[in-house]
């Protein structure tokens, strides 16, 4: 077993950065054994949506075509896409390239849009093509307009579910749910809706980093833990739900269906949250991160539930494996609590505000909360070039397109079937997938392996007991990179339980899940057979 001192430097890194050095110990085994390197400690998942892929390098050649139209220097120099008549130039190029790689996918999809949206063809296409050749700076800088109406509505399945909520959300394009977490945490700062020495609640467990924003020196919160345990299948216990009333909770963070548990909020959950904010606090703020809602049938978000106190956080990394295009929204509703305590905030703040968003606007009280985000993430100085790149825009229009179009969710239930398969693969190595039944809240796209809770079954409640007092918990995710070659990350790093690990269903071939689960299994026995050795005891636990 590792040295408990070694162990415990590490107790307060991100599990994040921990996993730097479990794959240098993994990959060390993986050479000198010829075992396979298994490195399931990162949520980046193995497969690709193509169709909206050959879509969107089919257009790009459309448009270098549209370039050379206006103009073509023979030193390889083209001109700005002109709208009028873009529409029909771009019908008859496809139909003149139907056997293409994505030439049907675009074919549909411009008549889909523009009868859905009511959009002008050629102000669509322009669009379009403009953005994919990337010659202007993102105007508007929030967002796109054709792109905008069609990630409101590409949000209203992925994350709102039923009933629909009424109004619109004002959406802001940024480099993935990452840089979203970044902008609203500054964002909420600058406009004093959040300020250091404020109480939020985290829904736990939770992604790492908002556990870790919270405590930097710029935002230095004071925190409440609304737990969410195993035994209560991760949903939020009554007496949890109760500590929202402090009326010293400014806001609630929630990562919903759960990282790493992978539950969604059961709509009974979302019912009982909903009722405390519409009878008691509809002064709090909810921020809701919701990527991996669309891997549960029927998802209901807090932004659907109760769009005019939530924030909402959204990528599009993992539903569509597109980790590297650094896809994601914010959505804030165009009614909202936010616009309205800013408005409300005293006098000295108010005049403050006014001096940071003078430069931008004649009536800086104005402008919404939404536009201050966008100010705010290039320093407000910087605003006339803010704004997501063009392509990358493009590439969420197609994405949101691709998925409005396939009406029998062919996609979504393949990528379901992909992590469901490769659970139930875990499972069976773990010797548990005849003892448990599916739930309709989980998403599997993460599994947290609740080591003790497992152990106590499986070697013994003595055995677990001499663990905790003589082995770091730790030791678990090294032991397995060591002698096993597999990456896990560590639940504690989460709020999750100490003795727990994250296995990403999402980034590895579907047959190795059940080396995982029979890995654990080898160093639960070797941590029974240390205590029979140190306590002279035999044969008391169960293989």
């Amino acid at each position: 077993m590792a040295d408990l001192l070694t162990l415990k430097k590490f107790e307060a890194l991100s599990p994040f950065e921990i996993k730097d050095e479990l794959i240098n110990l993994a990959k060390s085994n993986s050479k000198r054994s010829q075992m396979p390197f298994l490195n399931a400690g990162r949520g980046n998942p193995n497969w690709i949506a193509t169709t909206p892929r050959e879509g969107f390098f089919l257009l790009g050649q459309f448009a270098v075509t549209e370039s050379k139209r206006v103009m073509e220097h023979p030193a390889g120099i083209g001109g700005m896409p002109q709208a009028k008549g873009i529409a029909g130039r771009f019908e008859a190029w496809l139909a003149q390239h139907k056997d293409m790689p994505g030439a049907s996918f675009l074919t549909e999809m411009l008549p889909f849009a523009v009868k859905k949206f009511g959009f002008d063809p050629d102000a669509f296409v322009h669009e379009l093509v403009d953005s994919i050749i990337g010659d202007n700076y993102p105007v508007p800088d929030r967002m796109l307009v054709h792109n905008e109406k069609i990630v409101n509505e590409y949000l209203m399945w992925a994350v709102c579910g039923e009933p629909r909520p009424a109004g619109k959300f004002d959406i802001y394009a940024v480099e993935g749910g990452t840089a979203a977490m970044c902008y609203l945490f500054k964002s909420l700062k600058a406009n004093r809706l959040l300020v250091p020495g404020d109480t939020i609640a985290l829904a736990t467990p939770i992604f790492t980093p908002y556990i870790e924003m919270t405590h930097l020196e710029d935002y230095d919160l004071k925190v409440v833990q609304i737990r969410a345990p195993q035994e209560n299948k991760f949903q939020f216990t009554d007496e949890e739900i109760r500590k929202l009333e402090d009326p010293k909770v400014k806001a609630f963070f929630v990562v919903n269906p759960s990282n790493p548990p992978g539950m969604a909020l059961s709509k009974e959950t979302v019912a009982k949250l909903a009722n405390l904010v519409r009878t008691k606090r509809p002064d709090l703020m909810i921020l809701t991160d919701d990527v991996y809602g669309t891997f549960v049938h029927d998802f209901r978000s807090l932004l659907g539930e109760l769009p005019h106190n939530t924030i909402g956080v959204y990528s599009y990394s993992k539903y569509f494996g597109c980790t590297g295009w650094r896809l994601g929204a914010i959505a804030i509703h165009e009614d909202n609590i936010f616009d309205k305590k800013i408005a409300n905030l005293p006098d000295e703040a108010v005049k403050a505000l006014d001096k940071r968003y003078g430069p931008l606007t004649l009536e800086p009280r104005k402008l919404k909360l939404i536009d201050r985000i966008v100010a705010d993430s290039r320093d407000v100085a910087l605003n006339h070039t803010a704004g997501l790149s063009l392509p990358q825009q493009v590439m969420m229009s197609l994405f949101s397109l691709s998925e409005m179009m396939d009406v029998n969710k062919a996609y979504q239930a393949a990528c379901m079937e992909i992590v469901n398969k490769r659970l139930w693969s875990l499972l069976d190595g773990l010797g548990l997938a005849d003892k448990l039944v599916p739930n309709p809240n989980y998403d599997a796209y993460y599994a947290l392996i609740d080591f003790e809770f497992w152990a106590r079954k499986n070697i013994g409640d003595d055995a677990v007991e001499y663990l905790k007092k003589n082995v770091h918990p730790l030791d678990l995710a090294f032991r397995l990179a060591e002698a096993h070659g597999i990456v896990l990350l560590n639940g504690g790093g989460f709020d999750a339980p100490e003795w727990s690990l994250r296995v990403s269903l999402a980034n590895l071939p579907d047959d190795v899940y059940d080396d995982i689960g029979r890995g654990v299994r080898t160093i639960a026995r070797g941590y029974r057979d240390a205590y029979e050795a140190a306590t002279g005891t035999q044969g008391g636990a169960r293989r």
